[in-house]
């Protein structure tokens, strides 16, 4: 049996439109903390790992790097520490390791400093004192992680994919109805040029950032229909990842290995879903247990799966590579070690990217997609009231200003996702503020939303 795991890296815009301030700093976080270690385990472990790393990501890695991106903790590091504002403060303690103690607000700022850096960096940043040194520090790892990964892929140690420039949900794009919630919003969306615009941009952001062309696409949220499947493959894409109750829906049978390990095809696509259950046990389970118990319980369920599949099927698991690790200890470094050694020695196992696996898989099977995400539907993104309200004030805008690139930014996921949750006023503001870049292209027209 072949083995697969695709790490998913993204992060919205969270540049303002108009101040170009960033008013979150979840890429500055991630970047130090996260997404330099998740390369450097694939290269020490010399594990094939597929990353899926999102144009707007890679787009916001680029300004931090080129010194254009701020944020408000990276503002509250630089500070002289007499200038912090009670409010930049608390923002610090936010991120202040849970029972650190500092004594002022300059080891209130080394302190979140250290703690934004991977556990990989422990030896190094012990001879570091100064604050100053810190930061030098970490601009420089975020002027490598690009690098690193290119030189990866280059070499072949790992597979990169991408997706939609600003992870839009593709198939609602197209046409929203196919939501089927029960209550939907009150104005149409259907735009598949769109949905071709925000492929076609993203596999041209790849291939200049890593000057090569992708094989894989990982479309957002897993969101997928025959439609988005076809547009895809037109772009030149090989194979597609999404999740396994897209394969259940679109079959009507349940849940089979057989079925599961085996490719399929839709307009011309070849398509992996992925193992939820192993996955979802990375994401969210295995943060609560002992490393040992958690990785024999994974194996444990290989070999059931083992036992069912023949040397020639392909198992997927796709998850988050950012957000899981802060549950587990040490950052998962000592969970991921682990993963990949046993992954490797296992019997019956054999890891490989995704692209490779294409040139011995058997030959797929054709399938008609019924739409659906990671989650199964589109509930997360569609039907409640504040993300229906949200839809229509896209469509008000759309209708007059055309695909412009503001709008394209408004046509994310995450916001819809994050639409009717409390403390998710910073995404609302971004919302409404690319909605109104938008509209100042076009001031002769009445786009009120």
């Amino acid at each position: 049996m072949y083995f697969s795991i695709l790490w998913h890296h993204h992060q919205p815009i969270y540049r303002h439109p108009e101040s170009g301030l960033y008013l979150l700093p979840h890429v500055n976080y991630h970047l130090t903390r996260n997404y330099y270690q998740m390369a450097v385990l694939a290269e020490e472990q010399a594990f094939p790992c597929v990353f899926n790393l999102v144009p707007s990501l890679l787009e916001q890695i680029e300004a931090y790097v080129q010194g254009e991106a701020e944020d408000p903790l990276e503002t509250a590091l630089k500070k002289e520490p007499e200038k912090l504002s009670p409010k930049e403060i608390a923002l610090l303690r936010c991120f202040l390791p849970a029972g650190e103690k500092v004594d002022n607000n300059e080891d209130l700022q080394r302190q979140v400093l250290l703690s934004l850096f991977s556990p990989l960096f422990s030896s190094t940043l012990e001879r570091i004192k100064d604050k100053e040194a810190l930061l030098e520090k970490q601009r420089a790892v975020w002027a490598e992680v690009i690098p690193l990964y290119r030189r990866l892929y280059h070499r072949h140690q790992i597979e990169l994919t991408t997706s939609a420039y600003y992870h839009p949900l593709l198939p609602l794009l197209v046409d929203l109805n196919v939501a089927g919630e029960p209550i939907m919003p009150s104005l149409p969306f259907h735009y598949p040029e769109d949905a071709w615009l925000q492929i076609e941009l993203g596999r041209n952001y790849f291939e200049k950032t890593f000057q090569v062309k992708a094989s894989g696409f990982w479309p957002s949220e897993g969101g997928l229909s025959s439609e988005v499947a076809g547009m895809i493959a037109r772009a030149n894409f090989f194979y597609a990842v999404t999740d396994e109750n897209i394969l259940w829906k679109s079959l009507q049978v349940r849940p089979d290995f057989k079925l599961l390990g085996r490719p399929w095809s839709c307009q011309g696509l070849t398509l992996f879903f992925r193992d939820r259950e192993l996955s979802d046990l990375i994401s969210f389970e295995y943060q609560r247990w002992e490393a040992r118990a958690a990785l024999d319980h994974f194996q444990e369920k290989l070999r059931l799966r083992l036992n069912s599949l023949d040397d020639r099927s392909l198992l997927v698991v796709a998850l988050d590579g950012e957000n899981p690790w802060a549950g587990y200890s040490d950052n998962g470094i000592h969970f991921l070690r682990e993963l990949y050694s046993r992954l490797k020695k296992m019997p019956g196992v054999e890891p490989i990217c995704l692209s490779d696996y294409l040139e011995i898989m058997p030959e797929p099977r054709e399938i008609e997609l019924v739409p659906g995400t990671w989650l199964g539907n589109f509930s997360r993104w569609v039907g409640h009231p504040a993300k229906n309200l949200a839809w229509e004030k896209l469509a008000r805008v759309r209708e007059v200003t055309g695909p412009n690139q503001a709008l394209l930014v408004a046509e994310g996921s995450d916001w819809f996702w994050w639409f009717g949750e409390p403390g998710v006023e910073e995404f609302e503001l971004l919302f409404e503020s690319y909605l109104e870049a938008a509209r100042k292209k076009y001031p002769g027209e009445n786009a009120d939303a």
